[in-house]
C-alpha cells in the first residue's frame, strides 16, 4: 500500500498565530517540532497499517527559504519519503505511479470560516474565495480533488474541529478525522497537549488506512470542471493576463476549465 501525506502547519495543535508559522520568528523554530511530531505520527499510523511506501509532502508556504521546507530534517521519523521544496499543489508523482490513498496533516479550514484557526484559502492576502464548479472549498478540497484525478481517495484528515467539519461537508462522513484542537476565533484556540494530539492521529490513521472497505469514494467533480478565484484585490489579476486556459471574468475573477480538476489546476496553479 502507497500513500501520500500532505502536510500544513496551520491544522497543528497549539499553532494560532501567524507568528508560528511564518518563518524568521522565534515562535516559528519552536513550532517546527510540534509540525514535525504531528507528521511523524502520521507515518507511524501508517506504516502500523502495512503501508509499505509513505511519501510526506511539506505543504507549507512559511517564506523565504524555508518554504515547503518547515520539518526538521533530524527528527523525521524513519520508514518514510520527504518531499521538500516542492511548490504547493503540484507534487502528482506519487499519483501517476499509482497511490492507494491521501492523507491531511495539520489542515486549516477554508477563507471566511468562523472559528476556523488562521483560516485562509491559498493565500492570506491575494485570495477570497475559490469554487470547484459551483462548490466552495478550501485548500482541503483543492488537494482531494487533484488526488482524485488519479482516483486516489482522501481518507483522513487532522486539524481543527471547523477542518474536520469542512472535510466531511465534502468529502463524506467516512472519512476519518482527527481532532486536535478547537478554534476560539481565527487566533485562539482550545488545544489538545501535543502529545495528546500525537497519540490521537496515530490512532486515527492507522484505524483509517485498516478499514480499506469504509473509505469515502475519491473525489472527482463532475466535467468539465471550471476552477474559479475571487481575488481579493483588481490588481492580483494582473500575474494571470496572458496565462494560457486562464480566463479573467472580471476584475477580481479568475477561472481555468478542463475535463478533470487537476488539467484546470495546471493551468492556473505555479505555471510560469
Amino acid at each position: 500500500m502507497r500513500v501520500i501525506i500532505f502536510c500544513d502547519m496551520e491544522g497543528i495543535s497549539c499553532i494560532e498565530t501567524w507568528e508560528q508559522v511564518n518563518a524568521g520568528s522565534a515562535f516559528y523554530e519552536e513550532c517546527r517540532k510540534l509540525y514535525t511530531d504531528e507528521m511523524n505520527a502520521a507515518v507511524r499510523g501508517a506504516r502500523a497499517a502495512g503501508a509499505h511506501e509513505v511519501i510526506v509532502v511539506d505543504c507549507h508556504g512559511a517564506g523565504g527559504a524555508y518554504s515547503f521546507k518547515s520539518f526538521l530534517p533530524s527528527h523525521l521519523e524513519s520508514g518514510a519519503e520527504y518531499v521538500f521544496g516542492y511548490p504547493w499543489a503540484r507534487y502528482i508523482d506519487a499519483f501517476e505511479k499509482g497511490c492507494d490513498a491521501i492523507l491531511f496533516v495539520g489542515a486549516h479550514a477554508m477563507a471566511g470560516t468562523p472559528n476556523g484557526v488562521l483560516c485562509h484559502t491559498v493565500s492570506t492576502e491575494e485570495w477570497h474565495n475559490a469554487w470547484i464548479n459551483d462548490t466552495l472549498v478550501g485548500e482541503s478540497g483543492i488537494l482531494a480533488a487533484i488526488a482524485g484525478s488519479w482516483n486516489v481517495p482522501a481518507i483522513f484528515a487532522s486539524g481543527d474541529e471547523a477542518t474536520c467539519q469542512e472535510v466531511k461537508a465534502l468529502l463524506g462522513e467516512e472519512i476519518v478525522t482527527a481532532q486536535v484542537k478547537q478554534g476560539l476565533g481565527r487566533y485562539s484556540a482550545k488545544n489538545l497537549a501535543p502529545q495528546d494530539a500525537c497519540s490521537l492521529i496515530e490512532m486515527e490513521v492507522a484505524q483509517a488506512l485498516s478499514l480499506k472497505a469504509n473509505w469515502p469514494k475519491p473525489y472527482k467533480p463532475t466535467g468539465p470542471v471550471t476552477f474559479r478565484v475571487e481575488l481579493a484585490t483588481p490588481e492580483h489579476a494582473n500575474s494571470f493576463i496572458g496565462r494560457e486556459g486562464v480566463k479573467i471574468e472580471n476584475p477580481r475573477m479568475v477561472s481555468a476549465t478542463g475535463n478533470t480538476f487537476w488539467e484546470a489546476w495546471d493551468h492556473f496553479w505555479y505555471r510560469h
